[in-house]
């Protein structure tokens, strides 16, 4: 896999789960909340999470957001915004509050102002982070803006960076550059949470 440019295999993976019937997609996430409610160990009532909200073809629901709001502290919902010129900057933060989400950019659901500032992020002990791929080393594959790899580097250094994916998605190897910052687990409907060995 790591010889196919990123380009082709972010191709292949959107059209691979566009193909995912809606039915096969809601038993997914049903599975997913399942594992994060089992997980006991991911996170407690005393911890923030970064999160995001699934959109389209994306593993996942809602209901993990209720999941993680039930077992942590607070949950935070990533803000994505460019500068004039549509250049990438660190994601901003909102609390998540259920009811609350409203329509922004890319057709992505936020939570509404205020919002907090990129340097949020080092307050989580987890973070969800919407993936195409995670290769068994943690290299990720995202959608490529750069919104995420413009963001992690501000986390805490000890936070657990969980990769949402389809089991198909949990992959041997996928290409990685200088920049990537790998995740420590990933999430699949069937394996459940499978901790990755970085290079």
């Amino acid at each position: 896999m790591p010889t196919t440019s990123k380009a082709a295999l972010r191709a292949q993976l959107q059209a691979a789960r566009r193909r995912v019937a809606d039915a096969v997609r809601a038993d997914e996430a049903r599975m997913l909340s399942e594992h994060l409610e089992a997980a006991k160990n991911i996170v407690s009532s005393d911890n923030t999470v970064c999160a995001y909200v699934p959109v389209g073809a994306e593993p996942g629901s809602i209901e993990m957001l209720e999941v993680l709001l039930r077992r942590a502290g607070r949950v935070l919902l990533p803000v994505a915004r460019t500068t004039a010129d549509n250049a990438t900057v660190p994601l901003r933060w909102g609390e998540y509050r259920p009811g609350t989400l409203t329509s922004g950019r890319w057709g992505l659901l936020e939570p509404p102002e205020p919002w907090l500032p990129a340097s949020a992020i080092a307050e989580a002990s987890l973070i969800l982070v919407p993936s195409l791929a995670v290769d068994r080393s943690g290299v990720r594959l995202g959608r490529g803006r750069g919104f995420y790899d413009r963001s992690l580097g501000d986390r805490d250094p000890h936070a657990r960076l969980l990769a949402v994916v389809r089991d198909a998605e949990l992959v041997d190897e996928l290409p990685a550059e200088p920049h990537d910052i790998p995740m420590t687990d990933a999430l699949t409907p069937r394996m459940g949470l499978t901790a990755l060995k970085p290079r």
